[in-house]
């Protein structure tokens, strides 16, 4: 598979054959229940986020993240960062935050470098552009960028006689982990921030997957980690055992004035922002966050385990959430017929591109069952 792949996000979902009820007298078994595997944000949210909602339903709060919940889960984070004083906020989606960042960060005629598989190059529907900013792309290496390049780009932007009349690289956005499941290690992130820092240009590193990717085996990285690297990166919610919401942090402060009305101009600002306090609060306690972000993780093992045992063809080296898997069109229907898979892209010898996800709320038997149709 070349370095031209479409990113680890769905643009299509394969359907599920549903049984056509009976019309005869005769009763029927009820048709077992279809397996998803499509992503991570099919369920709900977890157990303990639910009673801490419900508990606190009734409590009245101040609007827009000023109360006192928020305030508990931003220390939280502080904490977890070690980082007593990054600025944090709770937005209410992915693309919301990733939008809020950058134009928190770069400034109205400046643009943002990204690998060609981004989130924000691919699958957010031109919200970066649609704020003002460019996004300017390098080639993906497994989903990651590669520091030399961004250096020669920045190179090739300064010797350019005529850079005055271009949209300037002004932040850096990565994603850990990345479209493709795979991580960056310390030594590579390390890497991209003093690339970063040495050409002025703020990193910021989306974590909509972040819990995946720091209880991953094999990650060498915590996040105080990021937080030391990074001018900006999300804790990802959605993807990790919450309702919605993703949490927006600044290292080193608040990047420009008057937030709050650049996060509602957005559409990211809830009015009810406790509701994404508690569940901040509770992900963040006692390590729920990095525990059922593990789960997700050990049971992708199992699965990609048994794919290679079976001689499937596994696309990309990940030990997260995700795995992408080449399989031809009599298997594609065969295991969409029981399971519901994630597209991806037709191949260039014409099988498909599949991606098989688990979650924080995967069990170990479902599982199994999948294990047992491959």
């Amino acid at each position: 598979m070349t370095s031209s792949t479409s990113p680890a996000t769905p643009a299509a979902t394969a359907t599920t054959a549903s049984a056509t009820p009976s019309t005869s007298s005769t009763s029927t078994a009820p048709a077992a229940p279809v397996l998803s595997f499509e992503n991570d944000y099919s369920e709900g949210a977890h157990p303990a986020i639910l009673k801490a909602l419900s508990d606190d339903n009734l409590t009245p709060r101040p609007g827009y993240g000023t109360d006192d919940v928020c305030r508990s889960a931003t220390e939280r984070i502080r904490r977890w960062i070690k980082q007593p004083e990054a600025y944090v906020r709770f937005l209410v989606g992915g693309t919301q935050a990733n939008q809020t960042i950058i134009d928190a960060i770069a400034p109205p005629f400046g643009a943002v470098v990204a690998v060609t598989s981004a989130h924000v190059n691919t699958h957010e529907a031109g919200a970066i552009e649609a704020s003002g900013h460019k996004v300017i792309t390098l080639p993906e290496h497994d989903g990651k960028m590669d520091p030399d390049e961004l250096a020669a780009l920045c190179d090739v932007f300064d010797a350019d006689d005529n850079n005055e009349h271009m949209a300037v690289p002004s932040c850096v956005y990565v994603s850990q982990s990345t479209e493709y499941g795979t991580l960056y290690d310390l030594d590579e992130l390390e890497g991209l921030s003093r690339v970063c820092r040495s050409r002025h240009l703020p990193l910021i590193v989306d974590g909509a997957r972040l819990g995946y990717a720091l209880a991953a085996a094999g990650c060498d990285m915590t996040a105080a980690d990021i937080a030391r690297l990074a001018d900006a990166f999300t804790i990802g919610g959605t993807k990790v055992g919450a309702l919605f919401g993703e949490a927006a942090v600044f290292p080193h402060g608040a990047p420009a004035p008057r937030m709050t009305a650049l996060i509602k101009r957005h559409g990211a600002l809830l009015a009810k922002g406790w509701l994404l306090g508690v569940q901040f609060d509770v992900l963040l306690d006692d390590d729920l966050y990095l525990d059922i972000a593990r789960n997700a993780d050990r049971q992708a093992d199992a699965i990609r385990r048994a794919l290679t045992d079976r001689g499937y063809e596994i696309m990309h080296s990940s030990s997260t959430n995700q795995i992408f898997v080449a399989l031809d069109a009599r298997t594609v229907s065969r295991l969409t017929s029981r399971v519901r898979l994630g597209f991806m892209e037709r191949l260039d010898d014409g099988r498909s591109l599949m991606r098989i996800c688990t979650s924080w709320a995967t069990t170990d038997d479902q599982t199994r069952r999948l294990i047992a149709l491959l």
